[in-house]
């Protein structure tokens, strides 16, 4: 199964960094391809700038690192995206490469108000942190709204079968040894449980 993973995190070696790692060696030990794209690393402009706003289905050229990162989706089965929960929301690098990628005419379209999406038979997870601890995210409403926007909204959209959303919490600075421990095989166990 041909598995691609992008990963938005600013600081190398932070949490979901080795989380993404971890995920991605036991891919590997499953006998799993992988591809990962550490967007920071690559330096991936987030900026959508004015001609890519068209369809890709009008001819209007898109950047070649949006192209690149479009064939990458085409050829994965599998999309799994690490990132950190900042403001209830995806980090600005990983919501640039979402408004960048996942373009009108390459991952849906839309025809009087009617979405439909183009990425159809290719499967998703969502693995994200936060600082906040979930139940206190759930009773506020927050997470029911982050769950609409990035689950349902572009993931669904853009027609991708949402196989899990592994949530993180209360991730801090300084996070003992044994409950990353923990952590780390509970993506290892992610990997297994699905691929």
């Amino acid at each position: 199964m041909e598995q691609l993973v992008i990963v938005a995190h600013p600081v190398e070696n932070s949490f979901t960094m080795r989380l993404a790692r971890a995920y991605t060696d036991e891919l590997e030990k499953l006998g799993h391809t992988q591809r990962t794209c550490d967007l920071y690393r690559m330096r991936f402009n987030p900026v959508l700038i004015a001609h890519e706003w068209m369809p890709v289905s009008a001819g209007h050229p898109v950047g070649a690192d949006v192209a690149k990162a479009q064939d990458e989706i085409r050829a994965a089965d599998v999309l799994t995206m690490f990132y950190l929960l900042w403001w209830m929301s995806m980090p600005a690098m990983m919501k640039g490469y979402v408004d960048r990628v996942f373009a009108r005419g390459f991952a849906y379209e839309s025809s009087q108000g009617i979405v439909r999406g183009l990425l159809g038979g290719k499967k998703a997870l969502m693995v994200t942190c936060s600082g906040a601890p979930l139940p206190l995210l759930v009773k506020s409403g927050n997470w029911n709204a982050m769950e609409v926007l990035q689950e349902t909204h572009i993931f669904r959209s853009a027609g991708f079968e949402l196989i899990e959303h592994l949530h993180f919490d209360e991730i801090v600075p300084f996070l003992t040894e044994a409950v990353a421990a923990q952590h780390m095989e509970r993506i290892r166990a992610c990997a297994r449980q699905h691929f």
